[in-house]
């Protein structure tokens, strides 16, 4: 017999998944212990649970993967090559109908790039105070992509408008967001996107006590600091409309202690997350005040799962004793914010729970 960590590790699937198979009635365990509700496979089990993790991987919808395993124990060829051919067909008509689509979506965003005139090209000049400066930096750097398919992503974006300077960064995954207080510019709206060995070097000169100063020419960058200077060009690429990606409001907040939030995610309970991904904390709001770790077997409703790694990252970003969880519905992003400080916050987007 092969526990399900074994049979996991060995079929490519996770444990979460195939405890979702399991309730499907898709790959039953050969035993359950009745005592502890471990589960066991037989040994040839793992051929299937091979099987259907190559079905998963395609694509195949979960009706017709119960018919190619049942088949396919019982040497069913022909139903199996129907099944594929048809699947095949289906995604082919659907890359086919994605191709038509993203063609007029390029159309579309070759008119808007040469109609719409770039938010990058007026001066700035502003004076910040430096520890504003490295807080909403401290804010938002653990939140900068490192893929190289999305450059767009692999800074952080200055958006300037009137007294006030936001930075922002974005993995897809999670999204910063924070405000500092400026002075000295009145004019329209202006971004940039910082790369982010620059953003390093600013974050360093901002450990000064004075007011630093932000100066953008079109492409160029610079950031003084008494006798010291950090400048470099702009990534030549357009950010996200992150204001429309903002929390809506209405999510059950939660008043958090976080050194032991944080020691409760390190110590508490996990969901085993897909072959290679993070592990998944899995929080709801108890009593509408507390928030607690769901452990196996929870079945509330409301209950939302995130990356427990980018949920400690987002903590310690967040630099406060305390700090506000806002859960909404399982689909919803986990908002994190200050008290006292409502334009700094980070969002986590959520992780479907298969079971």
């Amino acid at each position: 017999m092969r526990s399900i960590g074994e049979t996991a590790r060995d079929s490519g699937l996770g444990v979460s998944a195939l405890r979702f198979y399991d309730r499907a009635g898709v790959l039953v365990p050969a035993w359950v212990d009745p005592v502890s509700g471990y589960r066991w496979y037989e040994q040839g089990q793992l051929e299937e649970a091979r099987l259907l993790a190559r079905l998963r991987r395609g694509g195949m919808p979960l009706a017709d993967i119960r018919l190619v395993l049942a088949s396919w124990s019982g040497a069913d060829t022909d139903l199996i090559r129907k099944l594929l051919t048809a699947h095949l067909s289906r995604l082919e008509q659907g890359l086919s109908d994605a191709r038509i689509e993203f063609s007029a979506l390029r159309a579309l965003l070759d008119h808007r790039e040469n109609s719409v005139t770039s938010l990058r090209t007026a001066t700035v000049r502003l004076s910040i105070a430096a520890p504003a400066l490295a807080a909403a930096l401290d804010a938002v750097r653990f939140a900068v992509s490192t893929d190289p398919e999305l450059p767009m992503l692999g800074g952080v974006l200055f958006d300037v408008e009137g007294e006030s300077l936001h930075v922002v960064a974005t993995d897809r995954y999670r999204m910063a967001v924070a405000r500092a207080e400026a002075a000295g510019y009145d004019g329209s709206r202006v971004q940039v996107i910082v790369p982010t060995p620059l953003v390093d070097a600013m974050r360093a000169l901002s450990d000064s006590g004075g007011p630093v100063r932000l100066s953008v020419d079109g492409d160029r960058v610079t950031l003084e600091a008494g006798d010291g200077q950090a400048a470099g060009q702009c990534l030549d690429h357009d950010f996200p409309d992150y204001r429309r990606l903002l929390p809506v409001a209405g999510g059950r907040r939660a008043l958090v202690e976080v050194a032991a939030f944080r020691a409760a995610l390190e110590t508490g309970p996990v969901r085993a997350g897909e072959a290679g991904a993070h592990d998944l904390s899995v929080l709801r709001v108890q009593d509408g005040s507390t928030v607690i770790l769901c452990a196996d077997g929870d079945d509330d409703p409301d209950r939302v799962a995130v990356n427990r790694e980018f949920l400690l990252d987002a903590l310690a970003a967040g630099a406060g004793d305390r700090l506000l969880l806002e859960l909404g519905a399982p689909t919803v992003p986990v908002v994190i914010r200050r008290p006292d400080d409502e334009g700094t916050f980070s969002m986590l987007m959520p992780v479907r729970l298969e079971d």
